[in-house]
């Protein structure tokens, strides 16, 4: 069976204050779709990101190498079901693509077979995995559920950064093709890397 990589959605958000507990801080992690199935307009792909999009904290998110963040439209279903039995409530209206915090929500590209300098080439861009995503509070409050960084940490269903190697326009609905890079170390083995190393503070 042939592997279907497309993007369903182009997700973008304004930095905005959000409540965490007792503190306010601002984050760009509400994504929600500006190019979707129903509506496919091109938005435009800059060195620094997508346009209309923001990020809030530059140390963890954005900059050359994390322009644009993707995540994989086949977890999307693990979260529906973990969070539904963390907030103990009935299955949900399915999640909104950009809930994880995404820019592009892909198919067809699990962590697995993501690699460090492969391209994603679509028709009028082409963007370089860099790096897996981390999980944050950021995420967690969103989610609604104290376990959720957890969960991503042991799923490693972790989405990948990406940097702009060729600006242009990206549309939901568009086809992209997988440009093998030096294929030395995948997005999940980065990840399990990285996080091994957090635990071991």
């Amino acid at each position: 069976m042939s592997i279907v990589r497309q993007v369903l959605s182009v997700n973008t958000a304004q930095a905005t204050p959000m409540m965490i507990g007792d503190r306010r801080i601002l984050t760009g992690i509400h994504k929600r779709a500006v190019s979707s199935a129903a509506q496919p307009h091109r938005v435009a792909v800059r060195p620094m990101g997508l346009e209309g999009d923001e990020q809030s904290d530059l140390t963890v998110h954005g900059g050359l190498s994390k322009a644009v963040y993707a995540y994989p439209h086949e977890h999307y279903g693990f979260w529906q079901t973990v969070r539904s039995q963390a907030k103990a409530q009935e299955w949900g209206a399915p999640l909104p693509h950009g809930m994880m915090g995404e820019n592009l929500t892909l198919t067809g590209l699990l962590e697995s077979d993501a690699y460090v300098g492969d391209v994603l080439q679509f028709p009028d861009c082409a963007l370089a995995i860099s790096e897996p995503r981390r999980p944050c509070y950021k995420f967690e409050a969103v989610m609604g559920f104290k376990q959720a960084v957890k969960m991503m940490a042991q799923s490693g269903y972790c989405g990948f950064y990406l940097a702009v190697r060729q600006p242009g326009t990206l549309a939901a609905g568009e086809a992209y093709e997988l440009v093998p890079g030096p294929r030395e170390v995948s997005i999940a083995e980065l990840f399990r890397a990285k996080m091994r190393r957090d635990a071991a503070g």
